[in-house]
């Protein structure tokens, strides 16, 4: 990985999904401008706030997919993760980092 590049394996496969209800909801269907999760695979040397094995939230339409010995990533740079889910830091704090 190069300068600020962050490299993320998507949680969800894209396609259906279901809702917190249980409902399926086809891949056809249209939503809403939705973010999405994604586990961090590798960092750059220049990258200061994720690191591999975070969660970290970003807009799926800004992406730019690439494919690793068959297994697709998402590359991306630092300034487009729009949020960190980190089992890192201080005593009493949440954990999601905006």
């Amino acid at each position: 990985m190069l300068h600020d590049r962050v490299l993320v394996r998507s949680d969800s496969p894209e396609g259906e999904r279901r809702s917190g209800g249980g409902i399926l909801i086809p891949a056809t269907a249209a939503v809403g401008r939705r973010m999405a999760w994604a586990e961090v695979v590798a960092v750059g040397p220049n990258v200061r706030t994720v690191e591999p094995g975070d969660r970290v939230l970003y807009d799926p339409e800004d992406r730019a997919e690439v494919e690793v010995r068959g297994v697709g990533y998402i590359l991306m740079r630092e300034r487009d993760l729009h949020a960190v889910a980190s089992e890192r830091g201080g005593e009493g704090s949440t954990g999601l980092y905006l």
